[in-house]
Order: C-alpha cells, then structure tokens, then sequence
C-alpha cells in the first residue's frame, strides 16, 4: 500500500468495532472517515440496549479506545462487572464518539449505498490497485461521494436478520403477516409487555437470544398467568442450546444454560423440537404455524405472537463492486471458514486471525466484525477488536504489528462433536473433518 496516499480510510459502520477501528487508525495518525447509518453510534445496540451481555468490561473494551478514554476524565466501568447494552452505550461508545480525536470524522445518518473502485467497474483489472476507492452515501436525501485508499467494512449482519421460515427462505405468509413478528430481541418486561402479556407467543431460534426471550416471557408468565409459551427449534436435541453451563468461563453465560434447562425440564414451555416453519397461516385475530417434525406435518394453531431469533445473515449488496472472496457456505471471509464453521464443530475456538486473513482480492478491503464470520454465530467484540488493530498496523505500514496476532477469549467448557475424526485438540483441520471432543468452545 502506497504510504504516501492521502486519501482517508473508509469505515463503515460505527458500531464497536468500527469505533475501535477508528480508535486504532487515530492513535497510528492515518486520517478517516466513519460512516454510520443510524442517528447514533452503536445505533444497533440501542435496540437490544435492557440485555446484559455475558462478557464483562475486561473484554468489551477495546485497547486503543480505552488508552484515548483515559486521556480524559473518563471513568473506566468495573472490569468484572457485566454491561447491559445501555451501559456499553453511555459508558464506553457514546464517550469514545465524542472524543475530539473522532467526532469530526464521523458521518451519522450516512447510509452507504456503493463502494468500487475510481472509475473502474469490477471487471477491469489494469490499474486497479492504484487508483482509490469511491464510497457513495446517501445523507439527508442527498448523494455524496468520497474516496478511499482503503475500506474497513466493519457494519455488521444486525439489520440483515434471517427469516423464520426453514431452509434459509421466508416461510410461505412469512412476510404478508410481519406484524406479528419482531426480528429481534424485545424488551419483553418493559417497552413490550403490552404486546405479550397473556399472550401465546412462539419463540424461533436456539441461540442466546432466543433463550433470553423464553426466560423473560416465563417472568411475565409468573405476572400474567395466561401468557403462553412455546419454543420452535432446529436442532435435534434440546440439550444442544445448554452449553458449558457449570463449566462456562463467562459465569452469566453459564447461568443462562442452566436457568433454561430447569425451565425445559419442569415442562413450563411447550416445546417443539426438530421443528422445520413451512407457512404461517393468519386465521383472523391469531396466526396458525405449519411445519414438519420429524417429516411429519405438524400445525401449531392459536399463535399471537413471534420472536424470531433465527441468527442474521450479511448484506454484500454495497459491494457489487468490490472484488471479494466470500466463503460460498457460511457468507463469511474465505481465509476464516475453516475456524468457524459450525458444521465442523460446536466450538467457537478461533486461532488468531487479522489482516492477513481478512485481506480481499482487491487490495486494501476488508470485512471485519460480525460480518467477517458471515452466518456462523459466536462472536465476540475482542475477536473484532483484534482484527481491526492488526488491519490498522498494516495500513499504517507497521508490518510487525500487523502480523502479530493474538487473542484472550473466555472459554466455555463444551464442545459438542459429530463424526469426529480428527487427533489434535482445538486445531484448524480441514473442513471435511471435525474438531476432536477435547477442544473447548470460545465464542
């Protein structure tokens, strides 16, 4: 990369990693641009703002950011204690935001619409590497246009949610009754009570988030008594959504297991499992869910309301083009798949992994954050942190730096295996293998 380039680098999205890819870029002196979509940083996570994450402030804040912060009265948060997404926001984001050094670098409410290459569509290739990059935003209704001399797609897959529907597609009805359905994870006590309180209100998903909304509907249950629950998974077996429980490095995580597996077990959440959605059938004032279990037809009928906590899925469609190497599978950077595949294995376990492998054919792009992994789930903000930092040092020439990579993640006392036939522990083998049983899982 040309060090002599005065042209800025791209970030886009002002999420945590995006600020800590700003962080890092301020603290090497390379100049940037921070485009944000939303009227606020962290503008996701404002939405999910009541939820207590599991990782304590040790892992959520990130180095660069944190050595800016405390150049100011800032105040650094208990590194033990476990953030809710409101505090992540007024303790850490919002104060890194307004920082001097970052302030007027950041573009709120400018959504990026296309990134290429200077005057070159994706098929040309001569002169490609030396001409900058062009990032059109749309702010206010207006188009504007910028240039780059390289892009740091940090925007992540929140706003790409899946469907409800198997197979990775709507459900037939899926979409013609979204009203009855919040993508997400909803304040269920508070902001939403209304909405679920003595209600049968189905549950989509296996994920954490999905077991956060059974939890607090059964607390609303335990208030208004005809709130009814119900659980649709994918998975084959209920006990796959545990996790380390006893044996989870990250205590809140570990809690969630075993707080969810009492309640399956004490048969206070009707529960379907393997259950595939094929059509969602609005029968007047309550919705009727169709489905197969176990190749049989299965309807669950008298639904009011869903939660689909279905995982999300990445939006390339900024980046037409832009000459990627996406894994065709997981939607994630190629380099990276093998590592987070979760038809290798369960475990979250991530060797290091930075510039190097985030790198695309077209030199001085990269995808980092949550969109990095593409579909695969069990992201944390540190691995992030950690892919920016070393995309910063290359960017900044600082080659060393760059490819000295590593990462301090909690582990999570599990790794469940399928066909294993792999002899190393928690290594990076082929893809047609498994991961051996005696990894543990870090996400």
């Amino acid at each position: 990369m040309d060090r002599t380039n005065s042209f800025p680098v791209a970030i886009i999205g002002a999420g945590p990693v995006g600020l800590a890819a700003a962080a890092h870029l301020t603290i090497r002196k390379q100049p940037f641009l921070l485009f944000e979509a939303g009227r606020t940083v962290a503008a996701n996570i404002l939405t999910w703002n009541h939820i207590r994450v599991f990782s304590p402030w040790r892992y959520a804040i990130d180095k660069a950011a944190r050595q800016l912060l405390e150049q100011t009265p800032w105040q650094s948060p208990d590194s033990d204690a476990i953030p809710t997404g409101w505090e992540l926001y007024h303790q850490y984001f919002k104060p890194l935001a307004g920082l001097a050094a970052l302030k007027p670098h950041i573009r709120l409410q400018s959504k990026v619409t296309t990134i290429g290459r200077r005057g070159l569509d994706k098929m040309k290739t001569a002169g490609r590497e030396r001409l900058p990059y062009t990032v059109q935003v749309i702010h206010n209704g207006q188009v504007h246009h910028y240039e780059a001399k390289a892009v740091i797609d940090t925007s992540g897959t929140w706003s790409s949610p899946n469907p409800v529907g198997s197979g990775g597609t709507f459900a037939i009805g899926e979409q013609e009754n979204a009203d009855k359905i919040f993508y997400g994870i909803p304040d269920i006590l508070n902001d939403h009570i209304d909405r679920y309180k003595n209600k049968s209100v189905l549950v989509v998903g296996s994920g954490h988030s999905s077991i956060n909304a059974v939890l607090e509907l059964d607390r609303l249950k335990e208030l208004y008594h005809d709130t009814e629950i119900h659980w649709v998974l994918r998975k084959n077996n209920v006990h796959d959504v545990y996790g380390g429980r006893e044996n989870d490095a990250l205590e809140a995580r570990g809690a969630l297991g075993i707080r969810i597996a009492r309640l399956v077990d004490g048969n206070r959440v009707s529960l379907y499992t393997p259950f595939h959605i094929q059509q969602i059938v609005n029968m007047g004032s309550r919705l009727s869910i169709i489905g197969l279990q176990h190749d049989d037809t299965l309807a669950l009928p008298g639904i009011d309301e869903i939660i689909s906590n279905t995982g999300s899925r990445p939006d390339f469609t900024f980046l037409r083009e832009v000459r990627l190497s996406i894994d065709p599978s997981l939607e994630s950077v190629a380099a990276i798949a093998d590592l987070i595949d979760p038809n290798i294995h369960s475990c979250g376990t991530v060797r290091p992994h930075g510039e190097k492998e985030l790198r695309h054919p077209d030199s001085g792009f990269y995808i980092a954050g949550s969109k990095s992994y593409g579909r695969a789930p069990t992201f944390l903000m540190a691995t992030g942190y950690e892919q920016v930092r070393s995309i910063a040092a290359y960017i900044d020439g600082d080659m060393e730096a760059a490819q000295n990579v590593e990462l301090d993640l909690p582990e999570t006392g599990v790794c469940n295996v399928s066909n294993v036939h792999a002899a190393a522990c928690c290594g990076t083998p082929p893809r047609q293998q498994a991961v051996a049983s005696c990894c543990n899982e870090r996400i």
